[in-house]
């Protein structure tokens, strides 16, 4: 008789030998130290059950040239210009985590990202566990990216006074709501950016770091500077490099200052896993290419115009070549030219390299072009981009949102 037959219970009424007692079902011999009660097993199933199960992903970037996430200027098409000229980590633009919740299509197009973009993440900012971990949830829902970063360095009153940004570094507790909260939800890697600290000089990143790993995230990137300090002094590697050590073993990327190879390899002698390029790719994007190739490239201002011409190549692509998508490519494009005429090049350079917070002098380039780049006036940047785009529309006004104060 099969054996399945053997263990079935007798069926009343049935045939066969009346006398015959029915076999007790047995319990299944298992080794006594894999035993445990029905309340146990069900304890042990629903404690694991709300585990996060291990990343599918991780993200590997140590070494890597990290290209800042910056708001305005940090769009596609500036990326697109960064990862050709050696970028290897390209992020969004901070996208406000509310504002996606809400469905604005302006945010959501922050998250845009080009096929060229092969290391690829986005930054979210918020105040509140809730709303930053719904929005993660529905992102890993209905976006492919490679990893997720919390803006913790925001510094602009607006994003600091709702208790976002920079602000949280204040906030430990619900700081530690939203990295753990986020992390649980994520089917990728979580990343945070930090800065030194809130006030001048009241560090906090050092204590903050190991709660971070703790708290599950993969990678933090320190930008050597407190909210108050801005970008009135140099950033501070010195402290940069003690957090590395606090980090370890979790990857700690460092960010500020950086317009040479020179810059970057004294940056990566702290001992950080990689460096993140904020300023310096607005001022030069070919800054990739020196730090890899370990040179000074004296780059022509015809070269320089040729890379304006790409950008609004890509920002009609992007924004669209009607006479909205137009006027929205100069408007980006000017942007980023109240950044790029602070560039001085090489060749008229009597020490090199060009320092950061250096204040470009009046000088007379090489040819007019080159002059007409170096210019600070709003009229100028107009006129560059009329060269590439036509005429500005009647009564045009151009205010650049990035009021420098770096050379103070």
């Amino acid at each position: 008789m099969a054996e399945g037959a053997a263990e079935a219970p007798a069926e009343s009424g049935g045939g066969g030998d009346s006398g015959a007692s029915a076999p007790e079902r047995g319990v299944a011999p298992i080794k006594p130290q894999y035993l445990t009660t029905k309340e146990q097993f069900h304890e042990f199933l629903e404690a694991r059950g709300q585990e996060k199960p291990s990343q599918e992903t991780e993200l590997d970037i140590h070494g890597k040239l990290y290209l800042a996430p910056l708001t305005t200027c940090g769009n596609l098409p500036f990326r697109r210009i960064c990862k050709r000229f050696g970028a290897d980590v390209t992020c969004g633009e901070m996208a406000v985590c509310t504002n996606l919740l809400q469905g604005q299509t302006s945010e959501w197009a922050l998250l845009r990202r080009h096929q060229c973009e092969d290391v690829f993440g986005v930054q979210l900012e918020g105040a509140f566990p809730d709303t930053m971990t719904k929005c993660a949830e529905l992102l890993n829902r209905t976006i492919e990216v490679d990893f997720v970063d919390i803006n913790v360095g925001c510094p602009i009153d607006l994003v600091y006074k709702k208790g976002g940004g920079c602000a949280l570094m204040n906030r430990s507790a619900k700081f530690q709501q939203i990295v753990r909260g986020m992390n649980q939800v994520l089917d990728v890697p979580l990343t945070v950016k930090i800065r030194t600290g809130v006030q001048e000089r009241v560090n906090l990143a050092h204590r903050l770091l190991p709660e971070l790993r703790d708290w599950g995230a993969a990678l933090v990137t320190l930008h050597g500077r407190s909210r108050e300090q801005r970008y009135t002094k140099l950033a501070d590697w010195q402290y940069i490099e003690q957090c590395v050590t606090a980090a370890s073993p979790m990857p700690l990327f460092g960010n500020g200052d950086i317009l040479s190879y020179e810059d970057a390899n004294r940056a990566m002698q702290t001992g950080v896993a990689g460096i993140m390029i904020a300023r310096g790719a607005l001022l030069k994007p070919w800054l990739f290419t020196e730090i890899k190739e370990q040179r000074h490239w004296d780059i022509s201002s015809s070269e320089r115009l040729a890379i304006l011409q790409d950008f609004t190549r890509y920002g009609l692509e992007h924004w669209g070549s009607d006479t909205q998508g137009v006027e929205k490519t100069r408007r980006f494009l000017l942007e980023w030219l109240s950044f790029l005429c602070r560039y001085v090049p090489v060749g008229l350079l009597e020490r090199l390299p060009q320092r950061i917070n250096e204040r470009p002098p009046y000088y007379l380039g090489r040819n007019y072009l080159e002059t007409l780049m170096a210019s600070q006036k709003a009229a100028d940047w107009i006129r560059i981009s009329e060269m590439l785009l036509g005429p500005v529309p009647p009564n045009f006004v151009f205010l650049p949102k990035h009021k420098a104060n770096a050379y103070k």
